[in-house]
């Protein structure tokens, strides 16, 4: 498993579980993930060529989204039950995933140049 695997993985993962969550509950707020997950899906062949800039960007939106889905979501989702604290907790599952292979990835990269 490397970082560009687990950005595809997180980023499909917020683009079907967002769609999954609109068309239940259609809301407009639901379609926060698919949009993080569409643009980390494009970061994805920079991320891939280890480009720093754009490795960085999608570090930034995965970190935004956990943030966001830890801080804002899951406590409304906790209170609510059901299905749409699974939804949260898988996304949150696979951006913290993703985050932990990105790490990886810099520290590699790190010890490589010295």
């Amino acid at each position: 498993m490397n970082a560009t695997k687990a950005n595809i993985i997180n980023s499909v993962c917020l683009i079907a579980i967002g769609l999954w969550g609109y068309l239940e509950v259609i809301s407009p707020t639901a379609l926060i993930p698919v949009g993080f997950g569409a643009a980390l899906i494009l970061c994805s062949p920079g991320v891939r060529k280890e480009n720093k800039v754009v490795a960085h960007i999608a570090v930034l939106l995965t970190l935004v989204i956990l943030i966001a889905l830890v801080g804002m979501r899951l406590p409304k989702s906790i209170d609510q039950g059901g299905l749409g604290l699974l939804r949260v907790s898988l996304m949150i599952g696979t951006s913290a995933f993703s985050m932990v292979y990105f790490v990886k990835s810099f520290i590699a990269n790190r010890k490589a140049r010295k």
